[in-house]
């Protein structure tokens, strides 16, 4: 039947900033947003485990930051501010977002590395 699903829906409201916090944990995680939530949920932390797609996604995002924070400091130094000050404080919360996300991931990892000696690092 139209319309009729077998499962219920769980929804939530987040704030913009937890939105996009949520969002870039997801990206990092390499999983689909049903399967971080239901883990998130359900297991309350959830295990990433690195694989080649999701660093290349990584990369791919701290580049286009990288790109942008030149842009910015760029128009500083010309004195040629043709960006509002929204614009300049949502790249500011999504850069937060993204590295918040990537440090969360390096800590989920950090037991590949715990207790090696630098030489082995």
């Amino acid at each position: 039947m139209s319309g009729i699903h077998k499962y219920p829906t769980i929804s939530f409201r987040v704030s913009p900033s937890e939105r996009r916090e949520i969002e870039a944990k997801i990206l990092v995680s390499g999983m689909q947003k049903k399967d971080y939530y239901i883990r998130s949920c359900i297991y309350n932390r959830v295990c990433v485990v690195g694989k080649k797609e999701t660093v290349y996604q990584i990369v791919e995002e701290l580049v286009r930051m990288e790109a942008s924070i030149k842009h910015l400091s760029e128009l500083f130094l010309i004195d040629d501010m043709k960006i509002s000050v929204d614009e300049i404080e949502n790249s500011k919360d999504a850069f937060i977002a993204m590295l918040k996300a990537v440090f969360w991931m390096l800590d989920g990892a950090k037991y590949l590395w715990q207790g090696k000696s630098d030489e082995e690092r």
